[in-house]
């Protein structure tokens, strides 16, 4: 048995702005082309296909295009779950008029899961699916007091799906299993770490296909994350992307292979100075999702409009001390009030560089005071101040 697991797609999701449908277009075109190239048994989806409950017209065209050249066009089935992200209503409307089709959509969790037989030439693996559910619903679902948090909500799920003994058996889940390496880009299952699921739960799977983790990762011998087909967060920058082609035996034991997916525009973080970073701009990557971190001590005007001029897609900027360029004071009230100029300019100064001002500046803060002052000539005698003086008569006569 062969087939590819994927999950968190994420489809309309917005990233600092920037509607990234074209983005995920990109690389589900890379996994449509695997399936055509491997002909895998199925390809199963771990949930988190939308971003959001109620998605954008294009990601709903998105998913549909997608579904139907897997399933129309190479006649590969699909089993797809809902995860944390998705409506599980909208996402699995029409779900028994497409299982004609194998392709089989699994919205809201069943008290009794029902598996998805697969066939290959040693016989039948088993799918079973646990789409994502609140404790709350599947204690009601359940009929069981008992059922108080995540781990116990999809126990008692697994519980009722009365696996054959001796099948080969598959789980598709949406779920946080403890031991899991998350990151910022997930949506918390839970509040108070009440959502982390033990992984014996899912002992006595073959392989279990989980969804909810963006970082592609096993979690014990049987357990594995693909992770999400896109960076979707600055934070993941370091992380290869890609889908999971999973192998089993007619013992059902499992290989995964992951098969990379190549971004249309890679996410990155980049730092340096910023004219060097606008001079020694390479010919590759420009296009590509930018976080910069710029080094410099001084202020600089319009820093974000000046790198796009040569990064077109420069997302976030930020100084090395943690403040974006051109940062006002948070809180600024009262507590400035009957601060001189000078006092203010330091304490802005302070804010967005987090060091002191020199000698020197304090000194060209000073002159810059006077020339505002007494409208007369501005002297800047002190080596490498100027720029700061510039800056603070911007728009003064």
């Amino acid at each position: 048995m062969r087939f590819v697991h994927t999950a968190d797609w994420h489809l309309g999701r917005i990233f600092h702005g920037v509607h990234l449908t074209a983005d995920q277009a990109y690389v589900l075109d890379q996994l449509v082309r695997l399936v055509a190239d491997v002909r895998p048994d199925a390809v199963l989806v771990a949930g988190d296909v939308y971003d959001r409950a109620v998605p954008p017209p294009e990601a709903v065209e998105l998913l549909d295009d997608t579904l139907s050249r897997i399933v129309l066009d190479f006649g590969v089935p699909v089993v797809l779950i809902a995860g944390n992200h998705d409506s599980p209503r909208r996402l699995a409307f029409g779900a028994r008029l497409m299982r004609v089709q194998r392709l089989h959509l699994f919205g809201a969790a069943d008290a009794a899961p029902s598996p998805i037989p697969l066939e290959d030439a040693h016989g039948t693996v088993l799918v079973y699916p646990f789409p994502y559910a609140e404790p709350a619903a599947v204690r009601e679902l359940a009929g069981d007091p008992a059922v108080a948090d995540h781990a116990g909500a999809l126990a008692a799920l697994v519980a009722r799906a009365g696996r054959p003994r001796g099948a080969r058996t598959v789980a598709l889940a949406h779920a946080f299993i403890d031991g899991g390496v998350s990151g910022d880009s997930e949506r918390p299952l839970s509040l108070g770490g009440a959502f982390a699921v033990p992984p014996d739960v899912l002992v006595g799977f073959d392989y279990a296909a989980l969804g909810h983790l963006h970082r592609a990762q096993a979690v014990g011998g049987t357990i594995a994350y693909a992770g999400s087909i896109l960076k979707y967060s600055f934070a993941e920058c370091d992380q290869a992307k890609s889908v999971s082609l999973v192998e089993m035996d007619r013992n059902g034991r499992c290989r995964a292979e992951a098969v990379p997916l190549r971004p249309r525009r890679d996410v990155r973080r980049v730092s340096g100075l910023f004219d060097e970073l606008l001079r020694n701009a390479p010919a590759a990557g420009r296009e590509d999702y930018l976080e910069i971190t710029l080094e410099d001590r001084g202020p600089i005007l319009d820093a974000m409009g000046r790198l796009r001029e040569v990064y077109p897609n420069v997302l976030h900027v930020a100084r090395a001390a943690g403040q974006a360029p051109g940062d006002g004071l948070p809180g600024a009230g009262s507590r400035f009030r009957g601060m001189d100029d000078a006092a203010l300019f330091a304490a802005f100064f302070r804010q967005v560089t987090a060091e002191e001002l020199t000698p020197e500046e304090t000194a060209a803060v000073a002159e810059v005071e006077r020339a505002v002052a007494g409208r007369g000539r501005l002297d800047v005698r002190y080596s490498g101040t100027e720029p700061l003086a510039r800056v603070m008569l911007e728009g003064e006569d």
